[in-house]
């Protein structure tokens, strides 16, 4: 039986991971008590025992776990930022061509960011078709439910007496320095990361994430785009929705409690926009994460997941 470990099992993502892998048959989940939870020694004796080990810790904690791995057979799903463009490591969304291929031979995969799922999704395919290039400057918003912010911002939403602020949505990210822009940039093949304005607006999860484009970023026409979609995802979680339209509204938790992401392409000529959905604790964490397992594992990549 397959033996998996979850170092970091008591955040958003390593929670939602051990609910998910509860009632797996074909695999056993490897528990420290809760006094060794974070000793080193009890963490390094569990990474090398299991034949995949999930890390749902900051960066600087999921990097110090990796010099812990001592053998080769293990298996490890980084959700944290510290590997998502570090060599030797493969990035996580089979989805993209060739990337399937590559997760299901690695011993190290690091998990997509939550916003980078959206914005890569969109662009990547485009890129690589020629109809975004390297030098495009692009700008992308994204909204999230508040459960992105793991739980200390799950705390301060949920609390009994909110401060007032919380009830409209909150721009974040300011600076233009968000973790997730490296991600975006390399994977797309873009020489300049886009001008990123992430928004956590008063519902627990979902993600809608936008990418407008302008003749200035692409000559290519809706429809081009829509065919482009249409021929590149034909497996995995991320589909292309013809159009979903919800009496002219998208609202960013259609696809909450599920697995899959959702693409889509509207505007016109002069003014496009592209928009993927999913949830920013499934495809955008958790799930992505599971499925990147399964994949590893040889197994039914949606085993367990819900799409």
């Amino acid at each position: 039986m397959t033996r998996v470990f979850i170092d970091g099992s008591a955040g958003t993502t390593g929670l939602r991971i051990r609910e998910r892998l509860a009632d797996r048959k074909d695999l056993q989940l490897l528990l420290l008590p809760e006094e060794v939870r974070k000793d080193p020694s009890a963490r390094a004796d569990a990474l090398n025992s299991a034949d995949v080990s999930f890390l749902c810790l900051p960066d600087a904690a999921a990097a110090e776990a990796v010099s812990f791995v001592t053998d080769p057979r293990a298996v490890i799903i980084d959700t944290s930022t510290a590997h998502r463009t570090a060599e030797g490591w493969v990035y996580g969304m089979p989805e993209l061509t060739g990337q399937r291929e590559k997760i299901s031979a690695a011993k190290r995969i690091a998990n997509p960011g939550c916003h980078a799922s959206g914005f890569i999704a969109l662009i990547a395919p485009l890129a690589e078709n020629g109809l975004i290039g390297q030098e495009a400057r692009l700008s992308c918003f994204s909204l999230t439910g508040y459960s992105g912010g793991g739980k200390k911002m799950i705390a301060e939403y949920e609390a009994p007496e909110t401060d007032p602020l919380y009830r409209a949505p909150r721009q974040y990210g300011l600076g233009q320095a968000h973790k997730h822009l490296p991600e975006m940039a390399k994977v797309c093949g873009l020489s300049h990361p886009p001008v990123f304005c992430p928004i956590v607006a008063p519902y627990y999860a979902g993600m809608e994430v936008t990418v407008p484009l302008t003749p200035a970023e692409t000559s290519a026409s809706p429809d081009e785009i829509r065919e482009v979609y249409r021929t590149y995802y034909t497996s995995g979680l991320i589909r292309f929705a013809e159009a979903p339209d919800e009496n002219g509204f998208l609202s960013a938790g259609a696809l909450a409690g599920r697995d899959s992401m959702e693409i889509s392409v509207f505007g016109n000529g002069e003014r496009i926009l592209l928009v993927s959905r999913f949830d920013n604790l499934g495809k955008g964490a958790s799930g992505a994460a599971i499925q990147n397992m399964n994949i590893a594992l040889g197994l039914d990549e949606a085993e367990g997941l819900v799409e």
